[in-house]
């Protein structure tokens, strides 16, 4: 085999998504779209260059699958997504805010995210900088505010803790320092799934748990087991992104392949190759899947939503 194709035909084909879960996808991202707009302040409040650009990094698209696996562990755990909305709001806010800032020329300088010119290409470095900065704080302000979140003050400071935690030093802003100090270095797998463990795995670990977090009297057994499921798709999330670094299409991902390679970033499939990041792919998938076992049917939203991730190709 002498080509990316070639060694990707090799791979066990991805498990399929119905068309219900494939719509239930769409609906919450949907909902979240709204919940968002409703959150943000209004383009026309003063200072209105900062909040036009919070608006156009937050409301240009993207997937939404930190809300979808908060909304897919409460439908599992018999909540509302009233119920969690304003969690699944806060964790996206953290989640575009690190977007704004990996793409600043100090960090990945990329020029294209989500189909569209950065955040810092269509206005300027300085207000990027500043619509970081902004959305951190607004995400915790919602933690504690949102009405409909649980009133409970330590089911609270729970979710504060969590999401600072995910998002800090031992989580994606740890995780990104580890990546911006190893390119070009060689490290073996364990280092490089400990970064990737921090710089991604870390708030997708949350988004499941700040969800379970909001169910009291959850059996520490089912708790540990959300656990465990979260932090083996946390690691399938990003070396299936950096697979579609190589194997994606600039117009169906809505930014730049190959980025990895130019930048001579330690990934998977630089390490291990593309068959054996496949393949670890898989190992992850079905260990999340026997995480949620002791579930049964109730976990239905969540094995579609592995099932989903492992399948995507953007």
């Amino acid at each position: 085999m002498n080509n990316v194709a070639d060694r990707a035909a090799t791979a066990e084909p991805a498990p399929a998504v119905s068309p219900d879960f494939g719509a239930q996808l769409e609906a919450w991202r949907l909902r979240m779209e709204d919940a968002l707009d409703a959150r943000l302040p209004s383009a026309s409040t003063v200072p209105a260059r900062l909040h036009e650009a919070m608006r156009y990094s937050v409301l240009g698209g993207g997937k939404r699958i930190r809300p979808a696996l908060l909304f897919a562990t409460a439908k599992t755990l018999g909540l509302s997504e009233d119920q969690v909305e304003g969690a699944a709001c806060a964790i996206e806010l953290i989640h575009v805010y690190s977007l704004v800032h990996d793409d600043l020329p100090a960090m990945d300088d990329d020029d294209l995210r989500r189909g569209r010119p950065t955040c810092h290409k269509a206005f300027d470095e300085a207000t990027a900088v500043l619509v970081g900065d902004a959305l951190q704080p607004l995400a915790f302000q919602l933690l504690a505010r949102d009405p409909a979140l649980p009133a409970s003050p330590a089911i609270r400071l729970r979710l504060v803790d969590l999401l600072s935690e995910a998002s800090g030093t031992f989580g994606m802003a740890g995780g990104q320092a580890i990546d911006l100090g190893v390119q070009g270095q060689v490290l073996d797998i364990a280092q490089v799934e400990d970064m990737h463990a921090r710089k991604t795995g870390a708030i997708i670990r949350a988004s499941v748990l700040m969800a379970a977090e909001c169910a009291p009297g959850l059996d520490p057994k089912a708790y540990e087991a959300l656990n465990e499921y979260a932090t083996a798709i946390g690691l399938a999330f990003q070396i299936q992104d950096d697979l579609l670094d190589v194997l994606g299409d600039v117009t169906t991902l809505g930014k730049a392949t190959g980025a990895d390679r130019e930048r001579d970033k330690p990934t998977h499939p630089s390490i291990i190759g593309i068959e054996a990041s496949q393949e670890r792919v898989h190992l992850l998938h079905g260990q999340a899947l026997t995480a949620l076992e002791s579930f049964g049917e109730r976990a239905a939203p969540l094995r579609s939503l592995a099932d989903w991730l492992l399948s995507r190709h953007y």
